[in-house]
């Protein structure tokens, strides 16, 4: 028998042990995302990370913390859509001296969309706010985060 047929491929086990290593990060990296930073609560997007992130846990009560407090006073509350299949992003942040816009893209996802797999809709959405004894407040919400139906949605 030869000597060299006996011993395995040093260069097959180099490139194995290379995919392995690949394989170990990728799973690392995927795996140790966890939640997005949370922004600065004191800044208007701050506000608006908090309170979407309310609404799509379903927290009525945390999210209405974050609405002006007319608003909150004549909340009637809104059933909105579901908020299961929905991601937010952050696109821009215009703050003034009393008030700010806060744009965001809102992608929500749908199972079973046609031929290709699910489908999405993505939509830009805008926060208004309003700056009140030093804290900033959301007085508009888009229409598919509003849990007031007087939210004055945009």
């Amino acid at each position: 028998m030869n000597a060299a047929a006996a011993k395995p491929d040093r260069t097959l086990i180099v490139i194995l042990a290379i995919i392995g290593v690949l394989v170990v990060v990728a799973l690392v990296a995927v795996f140790s995302r966890g939640e997005p930073r949370m922004l600065d609560a004191a800044t208007p997007a701050g506000v608006v990370q908090r309170y979407a992130a309310a609404v799509i846990a379903g927290d009525e009560t945390a999210a209405m913390a974050y609405l002006t407090p007319d608003l909150r006073a004549q909340c009637d509350r809104f059933e909105n859509a579901s908020t299961d299949n929905m991601r937010i992003t952050l696109d821009s942040t215009t703050e003034r001296a009393d008030s700010a816009d806060v744009n965001v893209t809102v992608v929500t996802f749908f199972e079973g969309g046609g031929p290709f797999g699910p489908t999405e809709n993505e939509v830009a959405a805008n926060f208004n706010l309003v700056k009140i004894n030093g804290d900033w407040f959301i007085s508009t919400t888009p229409w598919d985060l509003t849990i007031c139906s007087n939210s004055a949605v945009k």
